[in-house]
């Protein structure tokens, strides 16, 4: 019986080109993937999406590919970034559910594996996706893997569990995957925005942009993501320059991004801030991204008035949209449950797995 063959994907100069079949075929094999998993493609890359993000300035993104007899049946995306964090890779696979069972992710993966270590990366992440109907079928009372981070487990069941915990990853930290149907009614943002300015007594003024952050709050924004990326562990660098370079790339790419920040009144500071992005080539799905706010201005329902003024600009600048995704940690109780105020519905989890090969013995 043929084995089949991993190797690297050239990228092509361009999407037109005869070259460009082979990376064509392979963010084929993707969207199939997810459409097998979530039941559409709302979650895959566009052939333009992929071809930007492998031109990104900031990350190296390589692609691996198995074939057999010359057709692609899997494939494993690598994410490196080049500015922070240089000793880490995410590595992505994606295997036809023809070929399930065939050992072809775990070669993609060990594949993976060798391609970073050559680049000396020494940590590995990987993602597995859980839908919720597969987790309502596993066997509650089997064998379950918990996370280091947060409440949620898995179980060992999961064929997806089982190939990361075998393979010799551990489970990082698992997240709320949560979906909302598009449009939302009116009256109902109505009425949370009323909720919580009564709440808060009208003490935070809102602000809101799309794609470009306004010069007089730039310095405020980025302050508000340095430092949730450092609560998060991350410390690396971040700046204005560096946003406006980002922004710029989402240009170029044909991104959007929906945003809208809280000013405190009083202190004159932005103190929050929720954004939205969507992809550039097509318009019928949204994906929520980060939502900020200060401790000390917790319980005021600041976060609740953000992602409401957010979904109302999302929808008078994006008619089309028909759903919007969301992930949570299991322990952000309140973002969890002003999501499911606005209407959003559990639609699985997702695993984050790590390999740490500083720890290898």
């Amino acid at each position: 019986m043929a084995e089949a063959k991993v190797e690297q994907l050239r990228i092509p100069e361009d999407l037109q080109h005869n070259s460009a079949a082979d990376f064509l075929e392979a963010v084929e094999v993707s969207r199939q993937v997810r459409i097998d998993t979530w039941g559409n493609d709302f979650l895959a890359y566009t052939p333009a999406e992929l071809f930007a993000l492998c031109h990104d300035p900031y990350e190296w993104y390589v692609v691996l590919v198995a074939r057999l007899d010359g057709k692609i049946l899997g494939r494993a995306g690598i994410a490196m970034p080049l500015d922070d964090n240089t000793e880490l890779a995410h590595v992505t696979l994606d295997v036809l559910p023809v070929a399930a069972g065939q050992g072809m992710g775990r070669k993609l993966l060990e594949a993976a594996e060798l391609f970073v270590k050559g680049e000396n990366r020494r940590i590995v992440v990987v993602e597995t996706n859980h839908p919720a109907a597969d987790l309502e079928a596993a066997d509650e009372a089997g064998e379950r893997i918990a996370a280091a981070h947060g409440s949620i487990d898995l179980p060992l069941k999961s064929r997806e569990a089982r190939f990361a915990s075998n393979a010799g990853y551990a489970l990082e930290r698992a997240e709320q995957f949560s979906a909302c149907a598009l449009p939302l009614g009116a009256d109902l943002l109505g009425q949370l925005t009323a909720r919580a300015e009564e709440t808060h007594q009208g003490a935070y003024r809102v602000h809101q942009w799309l794609d470009a952050c306004p010069e007089e709050w730039a310095a405020d924004f980025v302050r508000l993501e340095k430092s949730h990326n450092e609560d998060d562990g991350d410390h690396g660098t971040w700046s204005v320059e560096q946003l406006r370079e980002s922004e710029e790339l989402s240009r170029l790419s044909g991104r959007r991004t929906v945003v809208t920040a809280a000013e405190c009144l009083e202190s004159g500071a932005l103190v929050g801030f929720t954004s939205i992005s969507l992809l550039g080539h097509r318009a019928d799905v949204a994906f929520q991204d980060e939502t900020v706010v200060q401790k000390a201005h917790h319980g005021k329902d600041l976060g609740l008035q953000i992602k409401v003024a957010n979904m109302e600009q999302l929808q008078q600048h994006f008619p089309e949209l028909r759903a919007i995704y969301s992930w949570n940690a299991p322990e952000n109780d309140y973002m969890l449950a002003v999501d499911a105020t606005l209407g959003y519905t559990s639609a699985g989890v997702t695993g984050q797995w790590r390999k740490d090969f500083n720890n290898a013995q």
